[in-house]
């Protein structure tokens, strides 16, 4: 039985793919996962908790300090600074403008640091940007908000984000813990199996809106489509670059959070006239976000070479 996790940890790069072409394929199928997709969350980030170790996750306080530099960078000032832009244009108020201002000032994806591993790069300082954006987001989202009216009330919000800041924290506090007390190491080919088994079967869910999508307004889709390749590719790029060039020791991890964002948190607080378009997108988003390891790691691996 492990050898079979063994053998997917080989492919899980196509196991995403799969996954994106069931959840199109198979509206059905992708409607009876996406109930179970904050279960399968936190199973992953248990997963990949019990991979690393908290000694890995968090390191000493320069690499802490960094990673907290970070998410001050992607959640408050980037959004900030992109809406003050946006709203000097005129399109504050407008389904991109909020698209673009919402995933900038969300946290990480709890999916980043399985992509670190499917790359074959360092999965710890993805996760200690996951933990401390999840950590910070009640307050980096504060001033975003307060510019965003439209958003509806700001204790909706805060209420989500504290579900997720529960849900994320105890799901690595166990597998922290597990990896603690198991007399030996946990074999990482089999946790890898596992982890690009579960990315497989959550990503059918979250593409459950894009199907029908597809079919009733494919030019609304192909419109979001590129909204999300051009946000979620293009600033994966460019933070890799801006990384790279200031020397940070492993920057896979912090460019692939800078494109792939939890942008969903905000549902709960949308009013409903914008609440359709922004669902189309986050099918699209899950286009880039689930190729991330195929697309990236060329471009990882040079960084490594």
């Amino acid at each position: 039985m492990w050898g079979v996790f063994r053998s997917i940890a080989r492919h899980g790069r196509l196991m995403l793919v799969a996954g994106l072409l069931a959840g199109l394929a198979l509206p059905a199928v992708a409607g009876f996962v996406r109930p179970y997709i904050p279960e399968l969350v936190a199973t992953l980030l248990f997963l990949t908790a019990l991979r690393i170790g908290p000694e890995a996750a968090f390191g000493g306080m320069k690499e802490a300090g960094r990673s907290v530099g970070l998410v001050l960078v992607y959640q408050l000032a980037a959004p900030l600074v992109v809406l003050a832009l946006v709203a000097f244009l005129g399109g504050a108020a407008t389904p991109l403008g909020l698209v673009v201002v919402l995933m900038l000032a969300a946290p990480s994806v709890t999916g980043a640091p399985n992509f670190a591993i499917l790359m074959g790069q360092d999965p710890a300082p993805a996760l200690r940007m996951l933990l401390l954006g999840t950590a910070l987001l009640p307050l980096t989202v504060i001033p975003v908000l307060w510019a965003l009216p439209a958003l509806g009330p700001m204790s909706v919000v805060m209420a989500a984000a504290a579900k997720l800041f529960v849900v994320i924290m105890g799901a690595c506090a166990l597998g922290f813990l597990l990896h603690r007390i198991l007399p030996r190491e946990p074999d990482k080919s089999v946790l890898d199996g596992m982890t690009a088994v579960l990315l497989a079967v959550v990503v059918v869910g979250l593409m459950a809106a894009l199907g029908p999508a597809l079919i009733e307004t494919p030019l609304l889709v192909l419109e979001w489509l590129v909204v999300a390749l051009v946000l979620n590719l293009g600033l994966q790029l460019l933070a890799d670059r801006a990384l790279r060039r200031t020397g940070h020791p492993a920057p896979a991890g912090p460019a692939i959070i800078a494109g792939n964002r939890n942008i969903a948190l905000f549902l709960v607080a949308l009013p409903e006239h914008i609440t359709a378009p922004l669902m189309i997108f986050i099918g699209c988003y899950q286009i880039p976000m689930y190729l991330t390891p195929i697309l990236m790691r060329p471009i990882h691996a040079r960084a490594l070479a």
